[in-house]
């Protein structure tokens, strides 16, 4: 009589530490089943810390605040920081306000520092990328500007550019070697840090 095969382990619950509509979008690309958890962290910056330490530092506490209530589940951190020659921007909040990164970022070049952080605790899982985005600002009047933002509302978008919707007409080029980075989770390095810890994708 042959022996049945053992059960296959179940892959961990999946878990989105973020409360972003657009990271969700993102991730449900993937065809994995998961859920989404706001991580209630603090993102404020840190004397001396650069943007791109931000980012990482927020993505890294995002998964693993949301780990710590769920040890058993995978769950993805992420964040995203305008880096305008080495000062933060982060989400504007209001209309001025946006208005005034904008401003300044008019003619210039920005990164947008995206990191991603995976985490388990009951497997001792945890690993972090980073995928910083050049993006290259047309040289906009305040017309401009205003249109922009009367329509788009960006007001929940770092840098106050919403480059998935109309914020594409403010740029005269994107570099970036993970196209979804701009748009809020980075999906080659999410695929590669989810088969590192053990899912099967596709």
């Amino acid at each position: 009589m042959l022996a049945s095969p053992p059960p296959r382990a179940q892959p961990p619950a999946l878990i989105l530490g973020s409360s972003s509509p657009y990271r969700r979008e993102l991730l449900a690309r993937l065809g994995l089943p998961f859920t989404w958890e706001a991580p209630e962290v603090d993102e404020s910056t840190r004397a001396g810390e650069t943007p791109a330490a931000l980012a990482a530092r927020l993505a890294l506490a995002k998964a693993q605040a949301v780990a710590a209530r769920h040890p058993d589940a995978l769950v993805i951190g992420s964040d995203q920081v305008a880096d305008l020659a080495g000062e933060p921007l982060g989400k504007p909040g209001t209309h001025e306000r946006a208005r005034l990164q904008l401003r300044r970022m008019s003619g210039r070049t920005v990164v947008f520092q995206t990191a991603l952080a995976v985490v388990c605790q009951a497997r001792g899982f945890e690993q972090a990328e980073l995928a910083p985005v050049r993006v290259c600002f047309r040289t906009l009047n305040d017309a401009e500007i205003e249109r922009y933002l009367l329509a788009e509302r960006p007001y929940d978008c770092a840098g106050s550019a919403r480059s998935e919707g109309l914020g594409i007409a403010l740029l005269e080029a994107i570099h970036s070697d993970d196209p979804t980075a701009l748009v809020g989770l980075p999906l080659i390095r999410t695929a590669r840090l989810l088969r590192a810890a053990g899912l099967v994708l596709p």
